[in-house]
């Protein structure tokens, strides 16, 4: 098994093209076509996680949070980022990450944080824009079913619950090939009329290199005439942050106190108490204040993220609850989430969580 097969797995949840643009995904360190002894699991990667791969003879360190988040522009070992790469490259250990393509998963870390809470009725926070795209392309008649069916196969045409969704219409085309043009139907140098059926399909950003590749294969002409273009739609199944319901309603306090244990915090930071019950939970791990007005829009009780400054408390306005667990805490569990991904995937193969505590913040 390569490295290759292990991150195009992960993939599958979370696919690198649904990262945020600031962020740094994918393999940092190594090659895709490495063999891959073991694998570790952990959210961050220090020098004490690398000697846990040493240890346990894991060459490939998947890690929540990327080491290298912006350029390097030497190694000497200066800082604890240098430290980890040089390690790694020294041990022969590649590194790969997906954070924010993650964090932009329907199954990703916040489910995950919905999953620990018991949530339920679960929906994307904030919907990434632009992750929907619509090709248009022209097939003689004949062969219109056999092209559609080959790009439904390759996941274009599916919205929510519906699959094989497209739009036909029949008209005609014109062309005429030059001299060294060789075309399947009609002669070189003749303008040809053909009738033709108009596919109009949807799909998702990140398959289509892969839709491409399947009309070029299966289309029969020698020129494919097409158009892709981006659409504003939003993909209810692609966002950061989430929102769900709790089973039963809580007090606030009863809910504080059920939070503190379940998410395994030192302590929670929270705006002021308003008086009103707990149904609607808004979550968002990691570093959340951006989203504090959605969570309102989406009329949250409480929305639980991390990294909150003095006055981001003040926009609660009265509205809703602040919860601030801590950066660490709400991403915790994303390790778990990522080993029972690849142990499903892979059951006969080593996949070893991290027994290493990479939080950087201590509590008295």
């Amino acid at each position: 098994m390569k490295i290759k097969d292990i991150t195009t797995s992960i993939e599958e949840i979370a696919p690198l093209n649904y990262a945020e643009s600031f962020d740094n995904v994918g393999l940092l360190v190594g090659d895709y076509s490495t063999e891959v002894t073991g694998v570790l699991v952990t959210l961050d990667t220090l020098e004490n996680v690398v000697d846990e791969a040493i240890v346990n003879n894991c060459n490939l360190i998947v890690s929540f949070h990327p080491i290298i988040f912006s350029g390097l522009k030497k190694l000497t070992g200066s800082n604890y980022v240098e430290r980890v790469v040089i390690k790694a490259i020294k041990n022969n250990i590649a590194i790969y990450s997906m954070h924010t393509a993650l964090d932009n998963s329907f199954q990703g870390v916040n489910a995950k944080i919905c999953e620990v809470l018991g949530l339920q009725n679960k929906k994307i926070l904030i919907p990434q824009k632009h992750t929907i795209k619509k090709l248009t392309t022209y097939v003689p008649i004949k062969n219109a079913e056999e092209v559609r069916l080959a790009l439904f196969k390759e996941g274009a045409g599916s919205i929510g619950n519906y699959d094989n969704c497209s739009f036909n219409t029949d008209g005609y085309g014109t062309y005429r090939g030059n001299e060294d043009s060789n075309p399947t139907i009609g002669l070189k140098g003749e303008t040809h009329i053909e009738n033709e059926t108009f596919i109009s399909v949807i799909f998702e950003k990140h398959k289509e290199q892969q839709i491409l590749n399947t009309l070029f294969k299966v289309h029969p002409y020698e020129e494919v005439a097409y158009d892709i273009v981006s659409l504003d739609n939003l993909h209810q199944e692609i966002g950061i942050g989430m929102i769900g319901e709790l089973p039963i309603e809580k007090s606030e306090i009863e809910f504080f106190k059920f939070l503190k244990k379940t998410m395994n915090a030192q302590g929670i930071r929270h705006s002021k108490l308003i008086g009103k019950p707990i149904k609607r939970v808004a979550v968002l791990g990691g570093s959340g204040s951006f989203a504090i007005k959605n969570a309102i829009h989406k009329k949250a009780d409480v929305y639980i993220t991390a990294d909150i400054k003095y006055h981001e408390f003040y926009k609660a306005e009265n509205k809703l609850v602040i919860a601030d667990i801590g950066h660490y805490e709400s991403e915790q569990f994303t390790k778990n989430l990522l080993v029972d991904i690849l142990t499903k995937k892979f059951p006969n193969f080593a996949i070893i969580l991290s027994r290493k505590n990479t939080n950087p913040i201590y509590y008295l």
